[in-house]
């Protein structure tokens, strides 16, 4: 999808967004859309079929929720998740919209009382479990209701690539021909192209339009480790996250209790969740998650889907995940919000030999295999020696560039992932490499890492000597590293190219074609050197923040608790952390300024307000302060702030430039910039919806109708297949800005 400048003569376009910004205002207390937000509601609000992938916490419910509120009917919301849709359902009655739920939890006198409401058009919304489509007097009442909206949430469920594949929802299929004038908008956070295009056919999609968001998520740090001292460096992590709420994952029920009852002793407020407890149990703990009155839950995968918490600050797996797509499903629980949260991975062979036991027990031969490529594929993100971010977001089909602007991986980095954070210093390894290429060859390219390092190593074991390869010429020729290193430089070599990893039951390693050229040419390879631990890695994490007063902060975090637990909701549906920060920082002394704050709509404002300026106005006096003025352009920005666009004086020096018409290149000189950083800004404010007038920055048409050429050939969403395509005649900064004119 291509980005599509907002010139003067764009009218129309302007005034319908100017309608729906007063609906978002209105209702959810937002003053700006996210990142393509605008643009779906535009496409669902025409009728048409669309499907959208946007990271978890990126906003692809008000991608269905604004658009019910202009259509004269229901929207209908499939989603499967019991437990979330009741905390949805909340928030939307909070923010003062008609919504309910079916689901198998309430009784059929409820479910009755709620069919009538809909007959007489009072609801908007109405969240149901997939198995109620099999019903088929639930089928047949639909039949007779005004619905105007199909939205399918994880949407990945209806895929069998996908990794959490649910026969439930095959159910769905009918939606096209039982309601065939009905738009469907088919969201979802994971999944990657194959399962994308698997959704659009499943569900017969008439012609949809898709909307592809970003998978990164700037404001969480990703963080791999040794698991060695695990549960002392999971107290070092609580302890900087004090008073804010985290989730732990572990791989087994046992682990799960076990690490609870540790955390308790130590004096954190901790519980369990998986599947052994009884529904009682795991419903009242995870209430108590929600509600702040437990900041800590330690769980096996069972928990997480369900939860809607957008301040949980810190997700930490005890023991890796099997999947990345259930790697980046969990971690999307944290920072949700949009504020800084850091996402934690303990890492160790030992937990490699757990899942592959359970993968040895599937009777199922292609499920086995299946299961063994996903696990390599995790494995593989833990041993990187690259960027983190660089490497997940590449496996969902995204190329990630740094924020220098430069497409050269050797660059600063993201800044938040401890491969960036921590860069290492390199090392002379053309030797060490070549003997362990020669060790790879020797073997006949038929074992894995642990058998090569023991025969370059020396190690005289049962299967080596068995092989005869303690009679080979490289059997010990190695003495200046250890196993561990020696591994570490096998994973490098993996991670740059020189080797690959081989599926099956037993990975196997070889030398890939640039590894062969390689030996056979004389050239220095310089390669990073182990990483620093945890401890070290900690050190360098900077928690990203709004200055605000955090005296203030507190006084209205007590507050919103005690609002919250006498209406009986999460205290995160009366206002989030982003929404208390802007107002300890601002300090809102009446409802003018308040309705000013991120996250404060008519509904919030009427409700709440009085309250909490109350607190305001008080500590101020208390203190001799003043309040701050929130300036005209003000979007929530909190520094860190990923999930909307927050406003710096760099963003706005950019602004004012180029409605002054001054140059690119001069742009960026005046901001120490790159070219391609300020191509950058302009798309944040294209993708906000703001008004700027960019034509004079129009490349020739000659160039122009080469990269839309390209385009058009390569497609639009990743810019080093065009830049391949035209055989860099021109640069990616100069692609980028064609991008801004394409379509």
């Amino acid at each position: 999808m291509g980005f599509k400048p907002i010139l003067a003569e764009n009218k129309i376009y302007l005034i319908h967004k100017t309608r729906m910004k007063q609906l978002l205002k209105t209702y959810f207390g937002y003053d700006e859309f996210r990142p393509l937000q605008a643009e779906v509601i535009e496409h669902v609000l025409s009728g048409k079929d669309c499907f959208v992938l946007m990271p978890t916490g990126g906003g692809k419910s008000l991608c269905y929720q604004l658009p019910a509120l202009k259509f004269d009917g229901l929207t209908l919301v499939v989603s499967p998740l019991i437990a979330l849709m009741k905390d949805q359902v909340d928030v939307l009655k909070t923010n003062g919209i008609s919504a309910e739920y079916i689901n198998s939890s309430l009784l059929p006198a409820r479910i009755q009382q709620i069919k009538e409401k809909i007959v007489t058009g009072k609801i908007k919304i109405l969240y149901i479990a997939p198995e109620r489509l099999v019903a088929t007097k639930f089928k047949n009442f639909l039949k007779t209701v005004n619905v105007k909206l199909i939205a399918i949430d994880e949407a990945h469920c209806i895929s069998e690539w996908g990794h959490d594949f649910r026969p439930d929802y095959r159910n769905l299929r009918l939606f096209k021909s039982e309601f065939p004038n009905i738009p469907i908008i088919a969201l979802t956070a994971t999944a990657t192209p194959k399962v994308q295009e698997d959704i659009v056919k499943q569900l017969s999609l008439d012609n949809p339009k898709s909307f592809i968001s970003s998978f990164n998520r700037e404001n969480l740090a990703m963080i791999v480790t040794r698991k060695k001292g695990a549960f002392n460096k999971l107290l070092v992590l609580l302890q900087k996250y004090k008073n804010e709420s985290a989730i732990i994952y572990c791989f087994s029920r046992k682990d799960t209790e076990a690490i609870a009852i540790g955390l308790q002793a130590e004096g954190f407020k901790a519980l369990p969740y998986h599947a052994g407890l009884n529904a009682e149990i795991r419903k009242n703990n995870q209430e108590l998650f929600i509600k702040d009155e437990v900041l800590i839950i330690v769980a096996t995968i069972a928990f997480g889907m369900g939860i809607d918490k957008p301040d949980v600050r810190l997700v930490v797996h005890y023991t890796f995940p099997k999947t990345i797509e259930g790697y980046y499903q969990e971690i999307g629980r944290a920072g949700r919000d949009g504020l800084s949260s850091e996402c934690v991975l303990f890492y160790s062979y030992g937990d490699v030999r757990k899942h592959e036991f359970f993968i040895n027990q599937m009777k199922d031969y292609a499920e086995q295999e299946k299961s063994r490529e996903k696990l390599k594929q995790i494995i593989e993100y833990c041993e990187t020696v690259i960027c983190r971010r660089k490497h997940i977001l590449k496996y969902f089909g995204e190329e990630y560039s740094f924020p220098s602007g430069s497409e050269d991986e050797n660059q600063k980095g993201c800044e938040a992932c401890d491969i960036c954070l921590s860069p290492n210093s390199l090392f002379d390894a053309t030797e060490i490499s070549k003997k362990i290429f020669s060790g790879v060859i020797r073997t006949g390219s038929r074992f894995g890492r642990n058998y090569i390092a023991d025969v370059l190593l020396g190690k005289s074991s049962e299967q080596i000597v068995e092989n005869q390869h303690d009679k080979l010429s490289v059997f010990g020729i190695i003495d200046n590293f250890n196993k561990d290193e020696i591994n570490q430089i096998m994973k490098s070599l993996i991670a740059f190219g020189f080797l690959q990893t081989n599926t099956g039951k037993y990975p196997t390693i070889s030398l890939t074609t640039k590894g062969v050229q390689f030996l056979k040419q004389n050239e220095l390879l310089e390669l990073p050197k182990a990483h620093e631990d945890l401890k070290e890695k900690e050190e360098k994490i900077l928690r990203r923040k709004m200055q605000y007063n955090l005296d203030l902060f507190e006084k209205l975090r007590i507050l919103r608790k005690q609002i919250a637990d006498q209406n009986n909701v999460p205290p995160f549906m009366i206002f989030s952390d982003v929404s208390l920060q802007e107002m300890a920082r601002y300090f809102p002394i009446d409802k003018n300024t308040f309705s000013k704050i991120n996250g404060v709509g008519i509904k919030k404002l009427e409700s709440f307000s009085n309250k909490f300026i109350d607190v305001i106005n008080i500590y101020i006096k208390e203190n001799n302060l003043q309040p701050v003025e929130i300036p005209d352009s003000f979007q929530g920005g909190s520094v860190g702030k990923s999930s909307s666009f927050s406003v710096s004086d760099k963003y706005l020096k950019t602004k004012e430039m180029l409605s002054q018409k001054i140059s690119l290149a001069e742009i960026a000189k005046k901001q120490g910039f790159q070219e391609g950083t300020i191509v950058r800004h302009i798309e944040k404010f294209i993708s906000n919806g703001d008004e700027i007038d960019i034509s004079y920055l129009k490349p020739a048409p000659e160039k122009l109708e080469k990269m839309k050429t390209a385009f058009e050939k390569c497609g639009d969403e990743k810019l080093k297949p065009v830049f391949d395509y035209l055989k860099g005649e021109y640069s990616y900064d100069e692609i980028r800005l064609a991008h801004l004119f394409y379509k």
